[in-house]
């Protein structure tokens, strides 16, 4: 039996070299970029130990400010997906109510920020703050960051809901209603159960874009986050930008994979308790159904 792939033959002897010369050129390439991106540092001194020594050697720059920094980014982001998630679940139901009353002015809300820049509606929120409320100017970007990343963020998950309550089969929908079951029964037990499974993916990336754009509110409104305390060490620490940035780039990466790890493995665990063992229960107790053979003559 030949070795044939689903959507295309196996490759042959000169595809096999071919491919093999296209990663080597593959892998050239690469290393050629990296051996230019790290000579013109160290041509501009941005190798040396004092740029890179003080986050191995000077306790301070992480007490004093990266570890800070991370507490506030982890502090607007745990906010942000705490408010966001429910909202864009309560929005993204209402999307699919059969009265115009409700589904359409929750379709003009969804539609209306979910196409404003989240960068602009920070801004907007920290100068709503600063006009019309007392709230101290200190804690004041975090309100503004959390507000714009709720209201942004908000409306995507409800568009991620939507579409995946719209992607179950319409015999869940006919099944549950033939029991009798209400609309918020329907919703409740049988469609938002299957949907999270399929809706975990699109959500984990949201939340890794929450996670990434408390940024926005250190570069623009002065916020406390990680983003914020690179210009200070940096002035602090003989003009390392780009180590600093390099740092803090690898602590948000760090923090994005834990999340999409822990995701992966919440979703798996969801689908493991998903699978059905034909199981009966009767009486309160539960048992397993064994297969009996039929008796012959016996009805």
């Amino acid at each position: 039996m030949s070795d044939l792939s689903v959507l295309y033959d196996a490759p042959g002897p000169r595809a096999k070299v071919r491919n093999v010369a296209y990663a080597v050129l593959f892998l050239a390439a690469i290393a050629l970029v990296g051996w230019w991106v790290i000579d013109t540092l160290a041509a501009k001194n941005q190798l040396t130990q004092a740029k890179w020594g003080p986050f191995v050697t000077d306790s301070r720059v992480w007490s004093t400010y990266i570890l800070p920094g991370l507490g506030n980014t982890l502090k607007a982001a745990a906010l942000s997906i705490a408010l966001a998630l429910p909202i864009g679940a309560l929005l993204g139901i209402a999307r699919l109510s059969d009265h115009g009353w409700v589904r359409k002015p929750n379709g003009f809300v969804v539609e209306i920020f979910r196409a404003i820049p989240v960068l602009l509606m920070m801004v907007f929120a920290n100068q709503a703050y600063a006009m019309y409320t007392d709230i101290d100017s200190e804690v004041r970007p975090l309100y503004a960051v959390v507000t714009g990343l709720v209201l942004y963020n908000g409306s995507v998950i409800a568009e991620i809901v939507r579409a995946g309550i719209l992607s179950l089969p319409n015999g869940q929908t006919d099944a549950a209603k033939a029991v009798g079951m209400r609309k918020w029964q329907l919703m409740v037990y049988v469609l938002l159960p299957q949907a999270v499974t399929a809706m975990l993916p699109a959500l984990v990336s949201q939340l890794v874009v929450i996670v990434k754009d408390t940024a926005l509110g250190g570069a623009i409104l002065g916020f406390g986050d990680l983003m914020n305390q690179v210009s200070t060490i940096s002035a602090n620490y003989g003009a390392n930008t780009i180590a600093t940035f390099t740092v803090v780039a690898l602590i948000y990466i760090a923090l994005n994979f834990i999340l999409t790890q822990f995701a992966g493995r919440l979703e798996a665990r969801i689908r493991r308790g998903k699978r059905t063992t034909g199981a009966v229960v009767h009486g309160g107790a539960t048992e397993d159904m064994e297969y009996e053979e039929p008796t012959p003559g016996k009805e």
